[in-house]
């Protein structure tokens, strides 16, 4: 069995420890978190052993997965990796280029497998998506969320929207040429919600809409390709098709998904390549192009705001 540590254990960093605790090919040993009462906690509560910090655990585990604040990815991710560890760390892989591109080097000169969190490309309706995704010419994708106090570490676009952008970076075809984006800050410091549309060299574009101020929870992405319609709901694991043909001139189809948790998903991935040593398909190098657009997309926000502070200051009055 494959020897697990879990550092942060936070509220998703604690679905991560239920759900290592549970799979049959790995063993929980570790909970490390800088709150003792809270590692005692939930090592107590799945069985493991608690710890304060990672010096504890190194040449006691095979593999850990990271989910301290973004912040903190690169320096813990890197002396995990540096000791021999393999390492699955949440998304986004680190707070900039540059951090990831440590953690990149830190897993190559180790031999290590790195992992990113990259969590909806391993829900069952997306995985299916991708099966059948041929053309994808048109995305329309909204990602909303009621105001919780969670990740506020973060803008929006690396909390919410990154999944999608992710999404949208594997499935088009061309390569990403234009970006625009627009989006402001109403209960955080950070950007709270965002608009952004993203034009590929083939034509094919995308507009994708995260909000983390919504009254309501939406995760719903449409695709539009040669012939055919697709429309997904991430929350429900459901979606349909609708093509052009049959009898009817249109033919709608439920999509054949099978529910399943997307975070054992993929834990049992992550364990895979520890046991096969074959690169996961969510790799650092896969996370750093994701980080890349979505620093491009927070970069082109700020130019926007300034676009509307220049506004304000030249006589608008309430």
């Amino acid at each position: 069995m494959i020897r697990v540590a879990v550092v942060g254990v936070g509220a998703f960093g604690k679905n991560h420890a239920r759900v290592a605790a549970r799979l049959q090919r790995s063993k929980l040993e570790f909970v490390v978190d800088t709150d003792p009462a809270r590692a005692q906690s939930v090592a107590e509560e799945f069985g493991a052993k608690a710890a304060s910090g990672i010096r504890e655990v190194i040449g006691k585990i095979d593999a850990a997965i990271v989910a301290v604040p973004t912040k903190f990815h690169a320096e813990i991710g890197c002396a995990l990796l540096d000791a021999g560890v393999d390492v699955l760390v949440e998304k986004p892989i680190a707070s900039t280029v540059a951090e990831a591109d440590r953690l990149i080097e830190s897993a190559e000169r180790n031999g290590r497998i790195l992992q990113v969190g990259h969590l909806e490309r391993f829900n069952p309706v997306v995985l299916e998506l991708e099966r059948i995704a041929t053309l994808p010419l048109f995305f329309e994708i909204h990602r909303m969320s009621v105001f919780t106090f969670r990740s506020l570490d973060v803008d929006v676009v690396l909390d919410l929207m990154i999944h999608d952008l992710d999404i949208v970076l594997s499935l088009a075809k061309g390569e990403l040429k234009d970006i625009r984006a627009a989006g402001i800050s109403i209960l955080s410091p950070k950007v709270d919600i965002a608009n952004v549309r993203l034009e590929f060299s083939d034509g094919c574009i995308a507009n994708l809409t995260a909000s983390r101020v919504s009254t309501e929870k939406i995760r719903k992405l449409r695709l539009f390709q040669p012939r055919q319609y697709i429309s997904i709901d991430y929350a429900k694991q459901s979606g349909a098709v609708i093509s052009v043909g049959g009898p009817q001139g249109i033919a709608t189809e439920q999509m054949q998904v099978a529910a399943a948790e997307p975070l054992q998903l993929q834990l049992e991935a992550f364990l895979e390549s520890v046991e096969t040593r074959r690169q996961p398909k969510l790799n650092g190098p896969v996370a750093r192009r994701t980080l890349e657009t979505a620093s491009a997309v927070l970069a082109r926000i700020e130019e926007h705001s300034g676009v509307v502070s220049r506004t304000l200051a030249s006589g608008w009055k309430p």
